[in-house]
């Protein structure tokens, strides 16, 4: 089979997990041997739980909420995509197809939010897969969290790369009066055709930037982190994003090396091949040269960071434009004392 690149997909194939021996059924074209175009597929989640724990050293918050497993956008670098295994699912094309939806979020996140013993603290959403991919926009779970959030004052912070975040701005707005909300923009580069195979279903970068000015015009607070940050093929963007976001309204910048855990590492040498084959040898360099002669590093501490000269260049850099810039550090401490518990329909002893 030829597994040539499918249009508006990341991915191109569709590796078995590591959990299987078994290997993943391809739909074949009989007449031209391609692998057919995968259409998308919404299975339900039955989680009993919304609130995921973090204990990794290296992420900035505690709790998230993950609408969503897995990800319309198809992200060919997406760290996220070996979640997929563990559902019995393929990290390629499966991840970015076969889309998991937490139906039951809004009201599971109301009752953890109505019990006594939970404590306000900044949830984040999400820290795993985007809660703006397209199929929010028919399905609007992650709306009806927000709205549960807003109703609650409870402090959010959102990371998407999509513009649709804007939608909810109606919300957002609730809690950015009390001082409870930041929003985080992903750009990973200005280059629109860059994106529309790197990244293929997100909003372009225009309108990411537009979602900038339009959210800190309405009052909300924005971040914008320049994940991942490629070397040898987006790292010459580092100061053209930080000043286009300063001039949206971003009020901070920040950035993140690119990660490639478990089968990430082949599909994104796979669509190196497949849409940037002069610059591979030139980004799998550069990668090694900040992770220790790795292409990844999964040690608490050593994960979104890198070592060496190259890392520090870049962190040189970036700190002499943020100061040039005037932009600050992100900051995910958010108002708590406005948190106000949902009402439940449990009657009270007196």
């Amino acid at each position: 089979m030829n597994k040539e690149p499918i249009r508006g997909r990341g991915s191109s194939t569709n590796p078995r997990h590591r959990f299987t021996d078994k290997e993943i059924e391809y739909d074949i074209d009989e007449k031209t041997g391609q692998l057919r175009k995968p259409e998308r597929k919404i299975l339900t989640d039955h989680t009993k739980g919304i609130i995921s724990k973090n204990k990794s050293p290296d992420i900035p918050f505690d709790v998230s909420i993950n609408p969503y497993r897995g990800c319309e956008h198809g992200c060919a670098y997406c760290y996220a995509r070996p979640t997929h295994e563990f559902l019995g699912m393929s990290p390629g094309l499966d991840f970015e197809t076969k889309i998991v939806a937490k139906y039951s979020a809004p009201d599971l996140l109301r009752e953890t939010l109505s019990s006594n013993s939970w404590k306000p603290q900044t949830l984040v959403m999400s820290g795993v897969t985007d809660p703006y991919q397209p199929v929010e926009k028919d399905l609007e779970i992650t709306r009806k969290c927000v709205s549960v959030l807003a109703e609650c004052r409870h402090p959010l912070v959102i990371i998407t790369k999509n513009y649709g975040v804007k939608r909810d701005i109606d919300f957002l707005q609730t809690l950015a009066s009390v001082s409870a909300v930041r929003v985080v923009l992903s750009i990973t580069s200005l280059d629109k055709d860059l994106i529309g195979t790197l990244e293929p279903r997100t909003s372009r970068p225009e309108k990411r930037l537009r979602a900038v000015k339009e959210l800190t015009n309405a009052g909300i607070p924005v971040h914008v982190n320049i994940a991942p940050l490629i070397p040898g093929l987006t790292d010459d963007e580092i100061v053209p994003i930080m000043e286009r976001s300063k001039e949206a309204g971003a009020e901070s910048v920040s950035y993140t090396i690119l990660r490639l855990p478990y089968a990430v590492k082949d599909l994104f040498m796979k669509w190196l091949e497949d849409h940037q084959p002069n610059r591979k040898q030139k980004v799998i360099h550069k990668l090694k040269s900040l992770k220790d002669g790795r292409l990844n590093r999964s040690e608490f501490g050593e994960r979104f960071r890198g070592e060496g000269a190259y890392a520090e260049q870049i962190r040189q850099l970036f700190e002499i434009h943020k100061k040039r810039l005037g932009l600050n550090e992100n900051n995910y401490s958010l108002n708590k004392r406005a948190f106000r518990r949902p009402p439940t329909d449990q009657l009270t002893l007196f």
